[in-house]
């Protein structure tokens, strides 16, 4: 099983940016994802994640009507579409498939003017 995050960057506050996890070594399809997030000295946070299927999100009150999350099963990749980005958004986020308590590689967001 393999999760590769990527689309972070430096962004001003305010601004947009659309992370993609790329999975591949199991049926990407049959499992929920879900996108968490650790900023330095804090713990990790859960921020949105998506069913399997219709694919039903949901998402942490501090990111809620700012961030969505989607899926497309026929390119394995898990997405998360940040808008009106603060400073406290900045961290380093990982997709993950919670029922196989598995994490991928990160990418780092920073909220900077």
């Amino acid at each position: 099983v393999q999760l590769q995050a990527s689309g972070g960057g430096l962004v001003q506050p305010g601004g947009s940016l659309r992370l993609s996890c790329t999975a591949s070594g199991f049926i990407f399809s049959d499992y929920a994802m879900n996108w968490a997030r650790q900023a330095p000295g804090k713990r990790l946070e859960w921020v949105s994640g998506i069913t399997s299927g219709r694919g039903i999100p949901a998402y942490a009150d501090s990111v809620k009507g700012r961030f969505t999350i989607s899926r497309d099963n026929a390119k394995n990749t898990l997405y998360l579409q940040m808008s009106k980005l603060n400073a406290e958004d900045t961290a380093v986020y990982t997709c993950g498939i919670p029922h196989l308590a598995k994490r991928g590689q990160g990418t780092q967001v920073t909220v900077s003017s």
